[in-house]
C-alpha cells in the first residue's frame, strides 16, 4: 500500500518559500496550513493571507487545518483564498458541524475534522459519512516537536475499519511527529496520509528535494510502504 505525505508548512524555512514549494509540488500530495488564533491553542500561525500566496504557485491542493474558536468566521476567508481541504476540531463547532460541512461542500472544496488525542471517534459518527478527510492528532495541538502518543493509533485503525465496513471513502491522517521513530508504528495502523513537519521532513537537509529523498528512504526502509 502506498503512503501519502503532507508537509506542514509552519515548518517550513520562509526564506525559501518559492524553492520549497516549487521543489515540494513535485513530491508531495498536499500542503498543509495550520492556522493558530492564540485562544483554542496558545500559537498564532499561519492565515488566509498566506494560502493565497500560496495558491499562486501551489500546483497540488492546499489542505488548511483550522485550530480556532471559532471556525465559522475564518472558513469563508480560506475558501475565498483558495483552500482545497478545510478541516476543524468537532468541539469548536458543536452547534454548527453540518452547516459548516455544507459551506465547504456548496463551494466545492472538501471538508474534514480533527481528533484531538482524548477526542474518541465515536463523537463524529453523527456526520462522518459527510467527512472527505479526518485527521487524527498524535500529539497535543498547538506546537511542533511534542512527543509522540502512541494510543492515538488505536483510533486510526478504527476509522480504517469503519470506513471498509460501511463502504465510506474519508481519507485518514496523521498528524504529529512523525518521523524516522514513528514511520513504522504508525504504517501499521493503515493510514492514509502523514503530515511531516520540522523532525520528519525539514531538518534532514537544508536542500528541501534532499530532504525529500532522504525522507522517502527513511520512510520505506522502516515500513516497507511505497511513497505515491
Amino acid at each position: 500500500m502506498s503512503a501519502m505525505f503532507n508537509p506542514s508548512l509552519m515548518c517550513m524555512d520562509l526564506t525559501k518559500f518559492s524553492e520549497q514549494i516549487t521543489a515540494l509540488n513535485s513530491r508531495a500530495s498536499f500542503f498543509h496550513v495550520d492556522i493558530m488564533d492564540g485562544h483554542y491553542v496558545k500559537n498564532i500561525t499561519l492565515s488566509p493571507f498566506f494560502i493565497e500566496q500560496l495558491k499562486k504557485v501551489s500546483t497540488i491542493p492546499i489542505d488548511v487545518h483550522l485550530m480556532v474558536e471559532n471556525p465559522q468566521e475564518i472558513i469563508p476567508m480560506c475558501l475565498e483564498a483558495g483552500a482545497d481541504y478545510i478541516s476543524f476540531h468537532p468541539e469548536t463547532a458543536n452547534n454548527k458541524i453540518f452547516r459548516l460541512i455544507n459551506e465547504i461542500h456548496a463551494a466545492g472544496r472538501k471538508a474534514g475534522v480533527v481528533l484531538n488525542p482524548a477526542t474518541p471517534v465515536a463523537s463524529i459518527k453523527e456526520y462522518i459519512h459527510l467527512l472527505d478527510k479526518i485527521t487524527i492528532m498524535s500529539v497535543d495541538p498547538g506546537f511542533a516537536g511534542q512527543q509522540f502518543i502512541p494510543e492515538t493509533l488505536n483510533k486510526i485503525a478504527e476509522l480504517v475499519k469503519y470506513r471498509e465496513d460501511n463502504d465510506l471513502h474519508y481519507l485518514t491522517e496523521i498528524d504529529g511527529s512523525c518521523n524516522e521513530k514513528t514511520f513504522n508504528q504508525i504504517a501499521s495502523s493503515g493510514v492514509d496520509v502523514f503530515i511531516v513537519g520540522t523532525s520528519g521532513l525539514f531538518n534532514l537537509d537544508d536542500d528541501v528535494s534532499l530532504a525529500w529523498d532522504k525522507m522517502t528512504t527513511i520512510f520505506e526502509r522502516e515500513t516497507g510502504r511505497v511513497v505515491s
